[in-house]
């Protein structure tokens, strides 16, 4: 199952794929796969569907398995699912992000604009949290925002804020870095080896 996850997050995101190659300890990193293979579900609802309607009715079913999710009740015999809900009662994760996910998903279908904070704030202090502990939310906030503008392609506004988000990223521990190391590319199309020298950089210094 773990393989099959890791083959969905590196189709879906080489980005955050690659900076969970950073994180040494094998069951956290299963972790970091599991929080991503769940966002890449709720990424290719779009492409599998073409009404609005349709795909909202998708959303509404994730929301709904959330319900099992956090009473550690996963839909059997769903590998994301189950695996979510493992490391939701390993780590003591808060429900409010994934569920402001799938309605930033819903909203998305109908029209409107990103919330970056619901697409990208969110699951990066969850990744953070599966990492290093609770405690640490306010200092990923701005890193998330300029993963989140990066990806929607205001690449200079990503970088006009990567000096804030070092300074909060000075709080964040070591261990935690691969949560947030894929604030470091700021062109999603760059080849896979330039990736892969950005985030050695970032990781050596612990800057984005």
């Amino acid at each position: 199952m773990t393989h099959a996850l890791d083959a969905q997050v590196r189709a879906a995101d080489i980005d955050r794929w690659l900076s969970s190659r950073f994180v040494a300890d094998e069951r956290l990193r299963a972790d970091l796969i599991a929080l991503y293979a769940f966002e890449a579900e709720l990424m290719a609802i779009p492409t599998r569907v073409t009404q609005p309607l349709l795909a909202e009715m998708r959303y509404v079913w994730w929301r709904e398995q959330m319900d099992g999710v956090f009473a550690a009740a996963p839909r059997k015999g769903h590998p994301v699912l189950e695996a979510l809900t493992d490391l939701v009662a390993r780590h003591g994760l808060d429900r409010a992000p994934f569920d402001a996910l799938i309605e930033a998903h819903i909203g998305r279908v109908h029209g409107e604009p990103h919330d970056l904070d619901a697409f990208y704030v969110g699951p990066m202090q969850a990744a953070a949290r599966v990492l290093a502990g609770p405690g640490f939310d306010g200092a990923v906030v701005e890193a998330g925002r300029v993963r989140g503008l990066a990806q929607t392609g205001q690449a200079d506004a990503a970088r006009a804020l990567k000096p804030e988000a070092n300074r909060s990223l000075a709080a964040l521990p070591v261990q935690a870095f691969p949560a947030v190391a894929a604030a470091a590319l700021i062109h999603p199309d760059a080849p896979e080896f330039v990736k892969r020298l950005r985030l050695i950089r970032a990781s050596l210094t612990g800057r984005l």
